[in-house]
This record gives structure tokens, C-alpha cells and sequence, in this order.
């Protein structure tokens, strides 16, 4: 399988964990979310033993995605770096992480509307 990894923004922590709390109900979800006090490599691969094991996922891959998107993306991730404040306790930076495949079947969904 082959996994993606963005970040997407910020969240409060309770808006994050509400929002994680309901994606979570879906055993067969594609993607789950990440959250951080840091955007730092380091945080978001910690940030994976977080997600239920509940997707049947290769983890080594999903990690081998933020490892790639980081040393890809550099651009982004400086911007989260320099706009991202983590002396704010209560705002966490959120990523996405998932099969690439399931992402493009939502993408789909949403067209045909």
C-alpha cells in the first residue's frame, strides 16, 4: 500500500480530540489524524503510536511517508515551523495520514455530489 502524509493546520486540543474521537469510530477509515505541540519530524512520527493500531496499515510505510513528505516538502514545513507557536498549550498542529488509494475514492465522493 502506499500512504500520504500532510499537514493540514491547527486545532485547539479539545477541537482536535473531539474530531479524532469521531473519525476513530470508523474501523475502515483511510486516513487519521495527527496532532502535535511541535512540528517537528520527531513529534509526528511519535504522534503515530497515538492512532488506535485499528487500520490494518503497514506502520513502518505510514512512518516512511512523514520521513518523505518532511525531506520533500521543505518549504511547508518551514512554514508551519516559523508560524506554528508552540509556547500555546492549548493549540496543537494537526496532520492527515493515510492510504493514498482511500483518499482518492473521497475525492471521488465528493464529485459526485
Amino acid at each position: 500500500m502506499n500512504y500520504f502524509f500532510d499537514i493540514i493546520g491547527t486545532a485547539s486540543v479539545l477541537t482536535f480530540f473531539n474530531y479524532q474521537q469521531q473519525i476513530e469510530q470508523n474501523k475502515n477509515r483511510g486516513s487519521a489524524y495527527l496532532g502535535s505541540y511541535q512540528c517537528s519530524l520527531d513529534s509526528f512520527i511519535e504522534s503515530v503510536d497515538n492512532i488506535p493500531k485499528n487500520p490494518d496499515w503497514d506502520w513502518d510505510d505510514v512512518v516512511g511517508s512523514i520521513v518523505n513528505f518532511w525531506l520533500k516538502n521543505e518549504d511547508q514545513v518551514r512554514y508551519w515551523q516559523n508560524n506554528f507557536n508552540p509556547s500555546d498549550l492549548d493549540t496543537v498542529i494537526v496532520a492527515r495520514v493515510g492510504e493514498i488509494e482511500a483518499l482518492r475514492c473521497e475525492f471521488e465522493s465528493l464529485l459526485d455530489v
